[in-house]
């Protein structure tokens, strides 16, 4: 009889409630790949489009039921042949395509990194989106000591990460969010901007010197707001107008994640020199209701899922 495991799934795609926790088979880790016990695994946009019946290009046909999640946390209970430097008990958090949301998934042993002891497990189970996202934007953007950058939706995981990874590059950092989270933004080093009607004037108006690059992560009227504050298209970046990026001359998200930069994010949080608060840890059976809480798009930090 094969191993079962339970996951939080769905059979078709739709809203919140198709997300059920139910028993499937249970992955094997074969040669080059780890097996994880998961303890939290986060929560993020792009898992709702994906429970809305969404795949990536890069991802051919997922059978049903589809398990969402591409970032995890836990303790390593299998090894494959040809894995070196990551042994059975190992806390490790990661990344993947899609199967986090599981007690068990297996990914090659290169897209995993050492958990320090003092991260603790719902953060490093939501870590990889955030800082991930966050740098590759801004690396795609060449934000750079002297610049001044406007995050759109800078309270949420991947705005946290990037007014700090700018902060620490030496820029400026103009950061949009409800008035709710203007003081949350000023302790991490930013500038707050209330969203809404004058947007591009309370802008102008905190950079005299003009925006120099966007990491927009709200869309609409904020991304059309950016076209009018930056003078090359380029340097602005979206994370939510995928469908309109190329017609706008807009970036979208490029380049590979990595162990290498979650490893070294989660050693700076260990050491108290980066901020990742999480919102709210659900548990697995409350996928659908951590499912509603994202697509609100408002809130501080990050959403995990507890296994």
């Amino acid at each position: 009889m094969s191993e079962l495991m339970r996951a939080a799934a769905f059979t078709e795609p739709g809203g919140p409630e198709v997300l059920k926790v139910m028993e499937i088979p249970a992955p094997q880790a074969g040669p080059g790949q780890v097996r994880v016990q998961v303890r939290a695994a986060g929560v993020q946009p792009f898992d709702a489009a994906v429970r809305g019946g969404w795949l990536p290009p890069y991802l051919d046909e997922v059978s049903f039921p589809r398990i969402p999640g591409n970032e995890f946390a836990g303790v390593v209970d299998q090894v494959g042949e040809d894995v070196t430097g990551v042994a059975v008990g190992a806390g490790v958090l990661g990344f993947s395509r899609l199967f986090a949301y599981a007690e068990y998934i297996v990914v090659p042993a290169t897209d995993v990194t050492a958990k320090p002891d003092r991260v603790p497990w719902e953060v490093a189970g939501g870590l990889t989106s955030g800082v991930q996202t966050a740098e590759l934007a801004i690396d795609g953007i060449g934000v750079a000591a002297g610049d001044t950058l406007l995050v759109h939706g800078a309270a949420g995981s991947v705005g946290t990460a990037a007014v700090q990874i700018a902060r620490r590059r030496g820029a400026t950092v103009i950061g949009t969010a409800r008035e709710v989270n203007h003081d949350y933004l000023r302790a991490l080093g930013a500038v707050p901007v209330a969203y809404g009607e004058g947007l591009a004037d309370r802008v102008r108006a905190l950079a005299p010197g003009g925006v120099d690059a966007v990491l927009d992560g709200a869309g609409g009227h904020a991304l059309e707001v950016s076209l009018e504050l930056v003078r090359d298209r380029a340097r602005i970046v979206t994370l939510v107008e995928h469908g309109r990026a190329a017609e706008l001359g807009v970036r979208l998200v490029q380049g590979e994640r990595s162990a290498e930069r979650l490893g070294r994010y989660a050693a700076l949080y260990a050491d108290g020199a980066f901020a990742f608060p999480v919102r709210r840890a659900y548990r697995l059976e409350e996928a659908a209701d951590a499912h509603r809480d994202i697509e609100t798009g408002h809130g501080q930090g990050k959403i995990v899922l507890t296994i």
